[in-house]
């Protein structure tokens, strides 16, 4: 039997040996590389080819979700499961409109995890019970929404780095980008939100538990 080779993305070891373990035992799957980083990960998906690639948001110096958009762009028949220990709801509309095919978090059951990877190699999608009533719950109700939900995946990264106390010089030399072009981010924030001071933007991050 030909078993799915699995890239997985996610920069901490202990997480990535526990998820080999799970998919080990199955008998069904093969990891067939393993990346801590975009860099790395983007090598791997350039180099051979995978059958679904598991991914970690929260990676170093570039985020997953950047990833996320790449790998669709160049590699669109990739079935790709966000697994993140960010929750559901600030995270997975999110992720799938930027072309995640399941998103699951890292506290979900193995069974769970071994669902859904099962499902995205038959073609299909995984959204959790609760995510999908989320969602349909959102459909005609769009003014509603959270200002937060507006902002684009670098503008909502950088808003949580404020939030965190991060200087714009800081931000600029984590995300490889000037100072300037975190300038305007941040400005885009503002206008977004309405919140004008890192300390009105720090309440309304942790008001909203967007840093988990």
């Amino acid at each position: 039997m030909n078993r799915a080779q699995i890239l997985i993305v996610d920069d901490h070891v202990v997480v990535r040996e526990g998820l080999k373990r799970i998919l080990q035992e199955e008998g069904e799957f093969s990891v067939a590389a393993e990346a801590g980083d975009v860099a790395d990960a983007l090598l791997f998906l350039r180099r051979q080819p995978f059958d679904l690639m598991i991914l970690d948001i929260s990676l170093p110096r570039r985020s997953g979700l950047e990833l996320l958009k790449l790998a669709k762009i160049e590699f669109p028949q990739l079935p790709i499961l966000v697994l993140s220990a960010y929750a559901e709801d600030h995270y997975a509309v999110r992720a799938f409109k930027d072309g995640a095919d399941g998103y699951l978090n890292k506290e979900s059951a193995p069974e769970l995890l071994v669902q859904a990877i099962r499902k995205l190699l038959a073609g299909g999608k995984y959204l959790s019970p609760a995510l999908a009533e989320r969602i349909a719950s959102e459909i005609g109700s769009k003014g509603d929404r959270p200002a937060y939900e507006s902002l684009s995946d670098r503008e909502f990264q950088i808003l949580k780095m404020l939030a965190n106390g991060a200087s714009i010089k800081l931000i600029a030399e984590q995300l490889n980008i000037s100072p300037k072009t975190v300038s305007t981010y941040r400005a885009r924030i503002v206008e977004k939100t309405g919140l004008h001071s890192n300390a009105e933007l720090a309440r309304y991050v942790l008001e909203n538990n967007l840093l988990k």
